[in-house]
C-alpha cells in the first residue's frame, strides 16, 4: 500500500506497547493522549460554533489556529513566526516537508486546506475536517484545470486556501522545482500570492531528519519517528507578497520559485548554526512547464 492511502487513527495502537522500553512507552503515551485530547478538544469547539452543520468560515481561522498550535505541541513540535505572518487574503504556497507542515501551517496562517475528496469519508478525521472548512478537490483523472477551476470559486468567496507547489515533499534542504498549474486560481480570482517557507530544527541547531517524511518512509514509521523525537522547533517565514495583475502564469510561477529558494536560504542564515550551501537552480526552462 503507498504511503499516499494508508490511514492513520490515534485509536490503534503504533507498536505493541509491552516491547517498547519504558521511557520510550512513557514518552509515547504523552504525545498519543496530548493528540487525542487536542482531537476531542477540536470537536468539542466545533460544535460548539455549529460547524459540523454548516462551517462558519469567515469566523474559522481563529479556531483552527489553535487547534493546529495544540496538533503541533501534542508533537513536541514547537512553533515559531520568525516575522509576524500576515492575516490576508491570498493563495497561500509553503514548501512542503513532512505531514507535520499541515499543524505548523495551520497554527499561523488564515488559510482553509486542500485535501483530497476521498478524506471527507474517513471516520474522526474526515468529520473533523469537514468541520475546518477544508476545500476537498473532486479530481477526474488527475484534472489540475478542474482543480484551479475549484479554487478559484473559493477564492473568489472571500477564502484563502494554501497548497504545497512543489508537489512532493522534501528533506527541507532546498526548494524544488515549483509546478504553476494551480497557481492560475490566483490570477483567474485576482488573488495575491503568499509565499511561505518552513524549517524544523533540532536541539543542536541543525536542521532536522526525523520529522521530514519523503523517499520510502511509511507514514507509520513516520509517526513513531517523530514521537520519540526530541523536542523540534518548527520556523515560519513570510515572505514578500507576489501581485498576480497584468502577469501571465508563467511569470508568476518563475518569480514564486526564485523567492522562494531566496527565502529558504535566508530562512536557513538566520536560524541554523551551520545553513546549507545553496545551489543556483536555473529557470531557463521554467516558463516551458508552468
Amino acid at each position: 500500500m503507498s504511503k499516499k492511502n494508508q490511514r492513520f487513527s490515534p485509536l490503534r495502537p503504533l507498536a505493541p506497547i509491552a516491547k517498547l522500553q519504558p521511557l520510550k512507552q512513557l514518552k509515547r503515551g504523552k504525545k498519543v493522549t496530548g493528540m487525542v485530547r487536542t482531537m476531542a478538544g477540536g470537536y468539542q469547539a466545533a460544535s460548539k460554533i455549529g460547524a459540523f452543520k454548516e462551517p462558519p468560515r469567515e469566523i474559522l481561522p481563529k479556531y483552527i489556529q489553535a487547534f493546529c498550535g495544540h496538533m503541533a505541541a501534542s508533537f513536541g513540535v514547537k512553533v515559531v513566526e520568525v516575522e509576524p505572518v500576515p492575516q490576508t487574503h491570498a493563495l497561500w504556497a509553503s514548501n512542503h516537508v513532512s505531514w507535520m507542515d499541515i499543524p505548523v501551517m495551520g497554527s499561523v496562517s488564515p488559510a482553509f486546506f486542500l485535501s483530497k475528496a476521498e478524506v471527507e469519508d474517513m471516520p474522526i478525521f474526515g468529520r473533523l475536517a469537514r468541520a475546518a472548512g477544508t476545500l476537498f478537490i473532486k479530481r477526474g483523472s488527475g484534472d489540475a484545470d478542474s482543480v484551479s477551476e475549484q479554487m478559484t470559486t473559493f477564492l473568489k468567496k472571500g477564502y484563502s486556501i494554501i497548497f504545497y507547489p512543489e508537489g512532493t515533499t522534501t528533506d527541507g534542504t532546498k526548494i524544488k522545482r515549483v509546478h504553476g498549474k494551480l497557481l492560475q486560481a490566483a490570477l483567474d480570482a485576482g488573488a495575491p500570492v503568499q509565499p511561505t517557507v518552513l524549517c524544523y530544527v533540532n536541539a543542536d541547531g541543525e536542521l532536522d531528519d526525523k520529522v521530514p517524511y519523503y523517499g520510502g518512509l511509511t507514514m507509520k514509521d513516520s509517526l513513531l519517528q517523530v514521537m520519540d523525537t526530541p523536542k523540534v522547533t518548527a520556523y515560519v517565514l513570510p515572505l514578500e507578497q507576489i501581485s498576480t495583475a497584468g502577469k501571465t502564469r508563467a511569470e508568476v510561477t518563475r518569480e514564486l520559485e526564485q523567492r522562494m529558494q531566496e527565502g529558504l536560504a535566508d530562512l536557513h542564515r538566520r536560524v541554523l548554526k551551520n545553513p546549507p550551501k545553496v545551489v543556483e537552480k536555473s529557470a531557463k526552462k521554467l516558463t516551458e512547464t508552468a
